[in-house]
């Protein structure tokens, strides 16, 4: 039998498009906790709310910022849980998104999430788009734990090997995302980055970055499988996983 696989997935604009909400978390967190509202621009892509937040609050004229964290985490979780009814309006699931999952599932593949978002909101965008029944959430890596993503993959890795009670090679680890933080954040870790350009980075930019492999979406089955697990035949027409780079 191989060895087990174990796949940690990016939630926005790789499984699914939240509908701009994400921008309206911080503006009302911000005006809850600080008590004036949020006049600033903050790159949000790929990032870790530890980091986004950690910088808004920063550039917001406050120094001292860890004392406000946890309450703002919250605020975006009630935030997110008030615009459930908006996400699912003006959001969506990606294409074959959740049948990919389906398909990894039933093979036995092991799946949990890599986000910068906090498990509350995570969970909210999930339960929306329909996401959670091929997830283990509680083996995930969420984005209260560091600014640094690759602390992210770590912690989702020792939860998964505590779970299942085994040690998961590095090559059969594999994460998914479409931003160069993503990709940074396995490569760090020494495991497997595949890139999907499903949001704002090209595939060019993905294969820059270091990416194992790149996919333009997640709609290629035999694709998707071939980038996740290494070259195989593509069927005609299907993206080419960029080849296999040492350590990744």
């Amino acid at each position: 039998m191989p060895a087990p696989a174990l796949v940690l997935w990016d939630i926005d604009r790789t499984l699914l498009n939240a509908g701009g909400i994400s921008r309206e978390l911080y503006v009302r967190a911000f005006e809850r906790v600080v008590g004036r509202p949020l006049d600033i621009e903050v790159d949000l892509t790929g990032r870790t709310e530890r980091a986004s937040v950690t910088e808004t609050l920063r550039r917001s004229g406050i120094s001292d910022v860890t004392p406000l964290l946890a309450t703002f985490y919250a605020e975006m979780a009630l935030a997110a849980a008030a615009l459930r009814a908006e996400m699912r309006r003006r959001g969506r699931a990606l294409p074959a998104a959740r049948e990919t999952l389906a398909d990894l599932a039933a093979d036995g593949v092991v799946q949990t999430v890599v986000t910068g978002n906090v498990r509350p909101v995570a969970e909210i965008k999930l339960a929306v788009f329909g996401f959670t029944q091929h997830l283990d959430l509680d083996l995930g890596g969420y984005g209260d734990v560091s600014a640094d993503r690759a602390d992210l993959v770590r912690r989702a890795i020792g939860r998964a090997e505590a779970a299942h009670a085994t040690t998961f090679d590095p090559a059969r680890v594999i994460v998914v995302g479409d931003t160069v933080h993503d990709v940074r954040g396995a490569l760090d870790v020494g495991v497997r980055a595949v890139g999907v350009a499903s949001g704002t980075t090209s595939l060019a930019e993905l294969t820059a970055a270091g990416a194992s492999a790149v996919l333009p979406g997640l709609t290629d089955l035999a694709a998707v499988r071939a980038a996740l697990f290494g070259p195989q035949a593509p069927a005609a027409g299907a993206p080419v996983p960029v080849p296999v780079r040492p350590g990744g």
